[in-house]
């Protein structure tokens, strides 16, 4: 990896676009119930999230770059049968749930800013999605979402149009503090659920994939590992750099909803478009159009994402053709899941389905999928029947182990509070 603000630029990638896809608008629903309910007292958890997000990410990027396949392929040559069913279904379903949410949350936004209906804004952007993902070349796409991923700068910027008391951010953010009743525990579970997501680990090792297909020697890393040092050099920064981004505006979205909604009373955020609302008559018409620019442009790259690692899981595990560097003629059954995720995923957001208790269940589904995700892609890491001389550094298996651990007892805590 070069040096200087360009060769550093042209180094985020795939690990950028997950970070940034990472806080999707049923994301900043969970962070700004997290700053409403509980003002700057958990801060600290997104910021105990932060090594445990990399080291996952990580591995799956490795995985990815060194087997020159996604996380369902390396699934599929070495795990059983039943297993990859099981995870990759309740990752479609989990996905598909979530695009439902995100897109009914563009949608209410949209309404909230300009009037109009929702009924017409879902489908439209659905299919403006579906149609962008399908049919902008692979370059071109990802440059996209790279851009986008800037949108999100405005809840940094929300910061600045709002009384923040710093010392109290410092103090909820490096000083654990919970009580141990079911909202707070119900909370940190949700915050630990939705940064550290299956359906991320599935995004990021299939781009890496894809990106080794661009370049000039397209073997996995494992045939060519003279190139390794640069390689995992640059994933590192990507991924570094991606996933502290990620927890940056999650960290900006607890503090800006502590530092309006919190202060004001507002307890209670049922879902993102009550966020914005909320903000108007506290924070002015500013703060507003700030919260809710940023739901939609991370909802343009939260949707492609969820639909892209559906897609990826299910096409490498039927042994489709898949890659958003394919050709739509070439990868029909691919695209066509994409396009399908999105469209359910529409109907979803139309339905009368609950959209908060829809939320919990996608966070239980990821919960139950992450922790043996998690183990397994920590066990092909470290395997040099997949990896070759590449295995997996020591620090990544045990913050790998640690993160597999985290997810579990998440999970049984969510189910048992």
């Amino acid at each position: 990896m070069g040096r200087g603000p360009r060769a550093w630029l042209h180094a985020l990638g795939p690990g950028l676009i997950t970070g940034a896809a990472d806080d999707d608008p049923s994301g900043i629903v969970t962070y700004s119930q997290a700053g409403a309910a509980f003002g700057y007292g958990l801060a600290w958890s997104v910021v105990l999230t932060l090594p445990f997000m990399v080291a996952v990410q990580e591995i799956s990027a490795r995985l990815g770059r060194v087997t020159g396949g996604g996380l369902a392929a390396a699934l599929k040559r070495h795990a059983p049968a039943p297993v990859l069913a099981a995870m990759v279904g309740l990752l479609v379903v989990a996905n598909v749930i979530n695009l439902g949410a995100d897109i009914g949350a563009m949608a209410a936004v949209t309404k909230l800013l300009f009037g109009g209906s929702t009924q017409l804004y879902a489908p439209a952007i659905a299919v403006v999605c579906a149609a962008a993902e399908i049919w902008l070349a692979y370059r071109r796409y990802v440059q996209l979402l790279k851009w986008l991923t800037v949108s999100l700068l405005a809840y940094v910027a929300l910061l600045f149009v709002v009384d923040v008391q710093w010392s109290a951010v410092l103090a909820g953010a490096f000083v654990p503090r919970l009580t141990l009743d079911r909202d707070a525990l119900t909370t940190l579970v949700a915050v630990l659920g939705t940064t550290i997501s299956p359906y991320l680990f599935f995004w990021q090792a299939a781009e890496e994939a894809e990106d080794e297909l661009s370049e000039p020697d397209t073997r996995p890393l494992r045939e060519h590992p003279r190139d390794a040092g640069r390689e995992m050099r640059r994933i590192g920064f990507d991924t570094w750099s991606g996933m502290t981004f990620s927890n940056l505006v999650a960290l900006s979205i607890v503090i800006g909803t502590a530092a309006t909604l919190h202060a004001h009373g507002v307890t209670d955020i049922g879902s993102a478009t009550d966020a914005a609302a909320a903000l108007r008559p506290i924070a002015g018409p500013f703060a507003q159009v700030i919260f809710s620019a940023g739901i939609f442009g991370t909802g343009l790259l939260a949707v492609p994402t969820l639909a892209g690692s559906a897609a990826y899981a299910v096409g490498e595990s039927l042994d489709w053709t898949v890659g958003l560097g394919r050709r739509a003629i070439e990868a029909r059954a691919f695209y066509g899941a994409i396009a399908g995720a999105t469209l359910v995923g529409a109907a979803i957001a139309l339905s009368s389905l609950d959209p908060i208790k829809a939320l919990f269940w996608s966070a239980v589904i990821n919960g139950v999928v992450a922790a043996p995700l998690i183990a397994a892609m920590v066990v092909l890491g470290t395997l040099p029947s997949v990896m070759g001389g590449l295995v997996l550094p020591i620090w990544l298996r045990v913050l790998g182990w640690l993160s597999a651990i985290l997810m579990a007892c998440s999970t049984l805590a969510m189910l048992l509070i």
